[in-house]
Parts: C-alpha cells; sequence; structure tokens
C-alpha cells in the first residue's frame, strides 16, 4: 500500500482489497472520504482472507484476484458492498451476497479498450504465427524459402458478444480491415447492423465462417462450456480461437483435443477455468497454444480507472446512496 496514506485504522470506515496493491488514486479517494484501506494478497486461501475480514470488520470488499465464498462474504457482520475491481464476477458468489442483501457491483467499462487490444494482439500474434517463426530463428532454422504468411485485412472475425469489449475489439479489427461477423442474442435489435458488421443469429453459422473466433460473454449458467467439442469441430481447420473472456466458456478438454489433433489451427487464452491454471495442464505442451495470465483488462490505465470507479461504488453505498443499477450484478444471470 502506498507509504504516504498509511491506513492505521484511524478512519471510521475500512475496505479489503483481494490484492497486494490498488491505484494510489484510488486509496486517495477512499482516505478523503474516511475510508482506510487494507489488502489481502492475491489468491489466498478464502479461509485467510475470511479471517482478515473478520479481524478488520470490513465494511466494503474490492476483489481482485481469488475467490470470495460464502466464508468471506459471511465473515464481517459490518460488510455492505463487494466491488469487483473489473467486470468479470464469477469468482464471487453473487447468490451468498444476494442472501444478506449486499450488493455486488462491477466496474463497468473500466477496461474494454485494453481487453480488446489484447484480444487483437493474441489474434495477430496467432495470424501472423509469430510463436512458431520466432523460436525457429533462434534455432538456426531460416523458414523464408518456403514460408507464406496469413492476410489480417480480409479476415474474418467472429466475435462471440457485443458488449464494450466486443464493441471495442469490433472497431479495432475493422481498422485492420478485417470483416466482423457478431453474434450475440441479447444485443439491442440492429445494433450489430448499425454499427456496419454482420450479424450471425446462429452461433453455428458464425463458427464456421470465422478465420478468428473470439469470445466476448460473461460466463453465466448458458456460457459455461459454450465452446465444446462439437462447437470446435464447427470450426474450420484453419481457424484461430481466443478467449479473453472468462475461461470456463471454453471447456479446456475439448480444447486440448482439437488443438492436438489440428482440428484447429492455433488458440490464444488469456483466461482459464482454474485460476492459475494446473502446471501439469496438457495445454502447455501444445505449441500451437499462445496462453497469457489473464492480464488482458491490466494496464496502467485500467487499472487506475477500474480502482476508481470501485472506490466510487464503495464510497456511494457507505454513504446511503442505492447502489448504481446498471453496475449491480445479478445472481441469476451470472450463477455459473
Amino acid at each position: 500500500m502506498p507509504e504516504s496514506h498509511p491506513q492505521d485504522g484511524s478512519r471510521t470506515r475500512r475496505i479489503l482489497v483481494t490484492h497486494n496493491s490498488i491505484a494510489p488514486s484510488a486509496v486517495e479517494l477512499l482516505n478523503r472520504h474516511d475510508v482506510d484501506v487494507f489488502f489481502s494478497p492475491p489468491y489466498d486461501a478464502p479461509e485467510i482472507v475470511a479471517e482478515r475480514a473478520r479481524d478488520l470488520a470490513v465494511d466494503a470488499i474490492m476483489v481482485r484476484q481469488g475467490k470470495v465464498n460464502d466464508l468471506v462474504i459471511g465473515a464481517s457482520p459490518k460488510l455492505k458492498v463487494i466491488v469487483k475491481h473489473g467486470v468479470g464476477i464469477d469468482n464471487i458468489d453473487v447468490a451468498s451476497a444476494a442472501r444478506r442483501g449486499i450488493p455486488v457491483l462491477r466496474s463497468l467499462n473500466s477496461n474494454s479498450l485494453a481487453v480488446a487490444e489484447h484480444t487483437i494482439a493474441l489474434a495477430l500474434t496467432l495470424l501472423k504465427e509469430v510463436t512458431w517463426l520466432d523460436p525457429a530463428v533462434k534455432r538456426g532454422e531460416w523458414p523464408k524459402p518456403t514460408f507464406i504468411g496469413r492476410d489480417i485485412a480480409g479476415s474474418v472475425i467472429g466475435l462471440i458478444g457485443f458488449g464494450a469489449i466486443g464493441r471495442e475489439t469490433a472497431r479495432l479489427a475493422e481498422a485492420l480491415g478485417m470483416e466482423v461477423t457478431v453474434h450475440d442474442p441479447m444485443a439491442k435489435p440492429g445494433a450489430i447492423e448499425a454499427a456496419g458488421h454482420t450479424r450471425a443469429d446462429r452461433l453455428d453459422d458464425l463458427l464456421a465462417a470465422a478465420d478468428i473466433v473470439s469470445l466476448h460473454c460473461p460466463l453465466t449458467q448458458a456460457t459455461r462450456h459454450l465452446i465444446d467439442a462439437p462447437r470446435l469441430a464447427r470450426m474450420k481447420p484453419t481457424a484461430f480461437l481466443v478467449n479473453t473472456a472468462r475461461g470456463g466458456i471454453v471447456d479446456e478438454a475439448a480444447l486440448a483435443e482439437a488443438l492436438s489433433e489440428r482440428r484447429i489451427a492455433g488458440a490464444a487464452l488469456d483466461s482459464f477455468a482454474s485460476e492459475p491454471p494446473a502446471a501439469d495442464s496438457p495445454l502447455w505442451s501444445l505449441p500451437n497454444l499462445v496462453a497469457t495470465p489473464h492480464i488482458g483488462g491490466v494496464t496502467n490505465g485500467s487499472a487506475r480507472a477500474m480502482a476508481e470507479i470501485a472506490a466510487r461504488h464503495i464510497i456511494d453505498v457507505l454513504d446511503g446512496k442505492a447502489p448504481d443499477a446498471a453496475s449491480l450484478s445479478s445472481p441469476d444471470a451470472f450463477a455459473a
């Protein structure tokens, strides 16, 4: 925590952040509103986090990394609000919070561009075969005489989900000359077409047509293992899968098999069903997989925005204001 803003318990309200730090500007904002900020290292066991929350008698929890389950939520009798430092709330037991009347809020639109940029970076890495060419050259090989690259312009990127991140990804892809197709049954009528993109009413049609399938939907009951073995089989053998959404949307065992058997050309994952993923995951031996540690939404700008938005949500609720309706998480929609 920033040394210039010691959290000595002198303020009347307290929050616990499930990480070692947040943006100093957010700490300053909270301190100015009579809130002390305490930290719990990322991915600590829920039992440890619960003990800290109980000992500190926290009024709020800002969730960055690790599970916030029923044990954590019930630890402090003073807990009034839980806010995600980001938008994905699959690591929070929203139903448990709802039973206790504790709102769970998301920091909407805080990292959309950052995730979209990472999505495009992963897609280009796959399309241009960077992870194959780089080690080949370093081994002393020179594949130039036989290598034929793939075009970015004219490639079809199929987006599953057209929320804030999906829209930013579409904008960046279109700027590179890609053709954008979107499947999102929740999108407003005409919104996809109004943005100049092709609407795919059937997911299977998008999977069959896309050169890159990119996931931008939340993890819900309806989307868990949305990309399973049958759906992977509908993709072209030359196509790539990119997931910067949530790991549980992809059946990782089915993906490992599809990659191993070259039924799709490759995949890039920034999120996993279990985080950190197991060291012996079958995915790690696959040369056509690119992996990053769920950092797509973490840049200097987005980290500051996520922390400040989350801090404002906490301040509003602790000050007695109604939680922002648009940012509220529904236990039914997000029960995955």
